[in-house]
């Protein structure tokens, strides 16, 4: 599984595998930092980090600032591996991020939740084609990459490194309708393909290769051969790397996952207004059920949360389920958290992919014998 070609500009890791971004403050520099050491991409959330900061509820933008840069230099303090940060383009600061990223040369920015379509007065064309930093959008669909991509050479005279393609059997916020969920047609199988081919057709005007990178509940080495083989130039996991003793979250949130059955998975209706698959708890079917946990927003984190209406906040309540709070918050996981059946170094989790990866080799046929 040694990654001799899989880079993202002049960032090439040992290994053609991601860790996705996963936040509240699941994947900081802890996670990140362990995983660029072992040789695949580390990625940090900027969702609302600036939640664990003393002024984190009273001054919200300034502490997220805060948290990115600190969380961004601890990683690189403890890795010179690949270090990548996950930013929402669906945050209200999601351009105050971009920037505070650029400033500080982050390797990757992988921007979700959104078309990255815009940017700040302070990263004009001229400045975005001469950054330290590369931009990978995540998109669901192919029709998502030609709009990113035409409107990028239009504007900014230059198009994405990269573009992750998230499938629906992802955690976290899903970029599908509750019917396509379970639809085959939306089956991370069907987008690669149809992804590269449109990623494909900017590669003349990129000067190289546009790598795409499959995500969506892959989980053993077997998926990541499988991925690779139909094209795709590196993988995406999040879930396998929640279970492990370098992720930046509580014991209790990870014992979610080791305790959680295949019918604890469920998909939810987010009080932001998107559909987001979770492991069920009694805070779950609490608010299913109608139940309210009153709040006070100080800072509307999200551009489409009403939190005027809304039955709880989501950004706390993953906050207190990163602390371990679980009766007053949730864990979002993806479709195959339920085979998560211990916790283990990364290292460790990563030689177990190559085992597998290796082991769902085709088998060679035996040479024939020498003719007499």
């Amino acid at each position: 599984m040694h990654s001799s070609k899989f880079h993202i500009g002049p960032f090439q890791p040992d290994l053609p595998i991601v860790q996705g971004g996963m936040g509240v403050g699941i994947s900081l520099s802890g996670l990140a930092s362990a995983v660029a050491e072992a040789g695949g991409i580390g990625i940090i959330s900027t969702v609302a980090a600036g939640m664990m900061e003393p002024d984190g509820r009273t001054n919200f933008r300034e502490a997220n600032l805060r948290a990115l840069r600190r969380e961004l230099r601890r990683a690189r303090r403890l890795t010179d591996g690949v270090i990548g940060l996950n930013i929402m383009v669906a945050l209200t600061d999601y351009q105050d991020l971009v920037d505070c990223a650029v400033d500080e040369e982050a390797d990757i920015l992988f921007l979700g939740a959104g078309l990255p379509l815009r940017f700040s007065p302070r990263l004009p064309p001229e400045r975005l084609r001469t950054v330290r930093s590369r931009f990978v959008p995540i998109v669901s669909s192919d029709r998502a990459v030609h709009l990113i991509f035409r409107h990028w050479a239009k504007k900014f005279g230059r198009v994405p490194d990269a573009v992750v393609v998230e499938g629906p059997l992802a955690g976290g916020h899903l970029g599908f309708g509750r019917e396509q969920i379970n639809d085959p047609a939306f089956a991370l199988e069907n987008l690669v393909p149809k992804v590269k081919a449109a990623a494909s057709a900017y590669e003349e005007f990129h000067g190289e290769e546009i790598p795409v990178i499959a995500a969506g509940g892959i989980f053993s080495g077997g998926d990541i051969r499988k991925f690779l083989e139909m094209g795709a130039a590196g993988v995406q996991l999040g879930t396998r790397f929640v279970a492990t003793h370098e992720c930046d979250a509580d014991i209790r949130f990870k014992q979610a996952y080791l305790n959680a059955s295949r019918e604890d998975l469920v998909i939810i209706d987010s009080p932001v207004g998107l559909p987001g698959r979770a492991v069920r708890n009694r805070f779950l079917d609490e608010m299913t059920a109608g139940g309210r946990r009153p709040f006070r927003c100080s800072w509307k984190c999200l551009k489409s949360c009403r939190f005027q209406t809304a039955p709880y906040c989501i950004a706390a309540a993953l906050d207190r389920a990163r602390t371990g709070e679980m009766e007053d918050g949730f864990a979002f996981a993806g479709a195959n958290a339920h085979r998560v059946d211990r916790i283990m170094p990364v290292r460790e989790l990563i030689a177990s992919l190559r085992r597998e990866f290796r082991a769902a080799a085709p088998l060679r046929p035996a040479p024939r014998p020498a003719a007499a």
